[in-house]
């Protein structure tokens, strides 16, 4: 069996008014940073937060009373997981749930408590799915498998669906790929509806097994990511030769590429986004000329991300953009000069942050001392006119080696 146009047409009927219509907007301030009209389908809208409703909701709605008495097993690195526990607890439906034994803490805490019972087991999905599978022997519960199913992927091709609708004349379309759900049903409705449009896939360089599966390569993939929801090591058989026929291209995008992408959509568009959500931003932005002057659309697939995560994602973009910055600077170790210091960078407008002296690391005369100073800045600009000032002063400030030139391409987060 193939998914076809209609099938897509008849899961956005059957699951209208059970899952949100999220809103598909042009982000002006991105399409100004990235040259091209972006425009954004925010999934992370979702109860759940991610896409992932769609194609859990049409499967369980097809289930027989029989399959819904049996109950309903699922793996997933966290979204499936959720929205399986969600829209099973609607129908009256029993949940189990396996999740890779490192998943982040949000997901296990939010699938437990949509009421579904959780297993920890595995590295990543492919051991998770083995357990899982077992378990659905044993058990004799229905298999709800995360992306290869005719129903989960004609669930998700709804979103372009709607994005046709609200922005016709899109030009390509950019969706992350773990095992292929996504891009597939979206591939299938996008392509039907307007054969001209490019479907380009994004899969992180840590976890490009889409990407090597094309290419007849064996499949080698790193330990983990940001890109969790994206960390799929085995594509699925039915999501593979749709990808093979109806997708252009796959790009690959570095860690530091997502976390940018996760920073400019929280600071811009105020919206939180998880590393897979914010995959497709990363690969427009690490490649503008293949995108300037077009319009594309983006799929924000999900916005569950670790609080602890996100926290770490900010501090380390406001490092690169240059507005956290370290400045060590070697002052008289006598009364008053560290006031001196401080009164030089405050006339500056730096924010002192942290300040701490160091007398005995040092090879400086035992006469002066090492002051290291954590500094708020505008961005890197403002820095740079900071250390300038200090050395006209008569200071000679070093910054760490990996920090003297904060990376530009962060530069359009000032925004």
């Amino acid at each position: 069996m193939s998914v076809t146009l209609d099938d897509i047409r008849t899961a956005a009927e059957q699951i209208r008014g059970s899952v949100e219509r999220t809103p598909c907007l042009l982000s002006h301030t991105l399409s100004r940073i990235a040259g091209c009209e972006l425009f954004i389908k925010f999934e992370n809208h979702q109860f759940t937060a991610a896409f992932k409703e769609r194609g859990a909701l049409n499967h369980l709605l097809t289930l027989t009373p029989e399959e819904r008495e049996r109950g309903v097993i699922a793996m997933s690195a966290g979204n499936h997981a959720q929205a399986v526990a969600y829209h099973a607890a609607r129908l009256g439906i029993r949940a189990t749930i396996v999740m890779p034994r490192h998943t982040p803490n949000l997901k296990v805490h939010n699938t437990r408590r949509l009421g579904a019972e959780v297993h920890l087991e595995g590295e990543g999905v492919a051991e998770a799915g083995e357990y899982a599978h077992r378990l659905a022997a044993e058990r004799n519960l229905v298999f709800v498998h995360p992306y290869d199913d005719e129903r989960i992927i004609a669930g998700q091709g709804t979103i372009a669906l709607e994005m046709l609708e609200d922005a016709p004349d899109l030009d390509a379309l950019v969706i992350p790929i773990g095992g292929g759900g996504l891009i597939s049903g979206n591939a299938i409705a996008a392509t039907e509806l307007k054969p001209g449009i490019e479907i380009v896939g994004v899969q992180t360089r840590r976890f490009p097994a889409m990407q090597q599966a094309l290419a007849g390569e064996e499949i080698h993939c790193g330990l983990a990511t940001l890109a969790e929801g994206i960390a799929v090591k085995q594509p699925g058989k039915l999501t593979l030769p749709i990808v093979r026929e109806r997708v252009r291209d796959i790009v690959l995008v570095d860690e530091p590429e997502i976390e940018r992408a996760i920073l400019l959509l929280l600071e811009i568009e105020k919206s939180v986004a998880e590393g897979a959500g914010a995959a497709g931003l990363a690969a427009v932005l690490a490649d503008p000329e293949r995108y300037r002057g077009r319009k594309v659309g983006l799929i924000l697939c999900g916005g569950n991300i670790d609080m602890l995560a996100l926290s770490s994602v900010i501090q380390r973009g406001l490092v690169r953009s240059g507005r956290i910055v370290r400045v060590r600077v070697a002052i008289p170790d006598v009364p008053g000069a560290l006031a001196e210091l401080t009164r030089q960078l405050a006339e500056q407008h730096a924010n002192v942050i942290h300040i701490a002296h160091h007398r005995t690391f040092t090879d400086l005369s035992l006469r002066a001392t090492e002051v290291e100073a954590t500094l708020e800045t505008l961005g890197s600009e403002h820095t740079r006119e900071v250390i300038e000032a200090l050395r006209r002063d008569g200071y000679d400030p070093v910054l760490p080696a990996n920090e003297v030139h904060p990376d530009e391409r962060w530069a359009g987060s000032d925004s």
